[in-house]
């Protein structure tokens, strides 16, 4: 499938939401967040039940034959053509990137194909379909962005978090040393290499702690959980949030 250039397709009458494993087991608040702004577009949300992991861990440990198997399921959940949205640059990477690769050759790759090109991180779905307007509700704060690798990378959403953020008045973006930089979770790589991954997380998680920032927000919800694990059990002040929450928190009552 071909992605050098996003084609986005006009606002649409209905999604479906994806939320992904962490969300549905740490942070259910962010799937709430995540459908609660998309209802305030106007848009009816499809959550199906069924939705269960995307396949990733098993994919990026090269088990793609118990990748298939787990993504063959959730090829069945989505069979209108309407956009797939996921609060993760991650598991969206998945779908959109990986399952055309990992389904190439057998009988579901037309539809691995069909499913990859409607799907969207959340963040890049709101700011450039449904091109939301923001009204701040909050106090004055400072804040800090994390972007996972693969919403970076994959998923090319690098600025639609600060664009986001940018739109609220009381909220002042914050710059940390490390923009770039991975925070080592990387799905099983923390898993594979603790040793590494810890030294990574700490570079993380200390650059956003000195940068003046009051919070920081994150688009994936395993960046989140590494960096405030380690931030947490270090003591840092500075402490995290899934940007899709702070925007619902900071806008409820009404868009501008």
């Amino acid at each position: 499938m071909s992605d050098v250039i996003k084609q986005y397709p006009a606002k649409p009458a209905r999604v479906y939401f994806y939320a992904t494993c962490l969300v549905d087991l740490f942070y259910p608040e962010v799937g709430l967040a995540g459908i609660q702004l998309l209802e305030r577009e106007g848009i009816e949300v499809i959550f199906p039940q069924h939705q269960s992991c995307c396949g990733q861990p098993a994919y990026t440990s090269g088990l793609n034959g118990q990748a298939r198997t787990v993504a063959a399921s959730q090829l069945e959940l989505f069979p209108e053509n309407w956009p797939v949205v996921v609060p993760s640059g991650s598991c969206a990477g998945m779908l959109r990137k990986h399952y055309p690769r990992l389904f190439a050759g057998t009988g579901l790759a037309e539809q691995a194909e069909q499913l990859a090109g409607r799907t969207w991180e959340l963040t890049d779905f709101l700011l450039h379909v449904c091109r939301i307007r923001l009204q701040d509700h909050g106090e004055p704060v400072k804040v800090a962005v994390h972007t996972s690798c693969s919403g970076r990378r994959e998923m090319g959403i690098a600025d639609t978090g600060p664009a986001l953020l940018a739109q609220l008045d009381n909220v002042e973006l914050v710059q940390q040393a490390r923009p770039a930089e991975c925070c080592g979770f990387g799905g099983t790589f923390a898993v594979r290499h603790p040793e590494i991954s810890a030294a990574m997380v700490e570079d993380k998680a200390r650059a956003l702690d000195d940068c003046g920032a009051d919070q920081f927000v994150s688009t994936d919800c395993g960046c989140l959980m590494n960096i405030d694990g380690f931030a947490d059990k270090q003591k840092l002040a500075t402490r995290g949030q899934h940007v899709v929450s702070f925007l619902w928190q900071r806008s409820k009552g009404g868009t501008a």
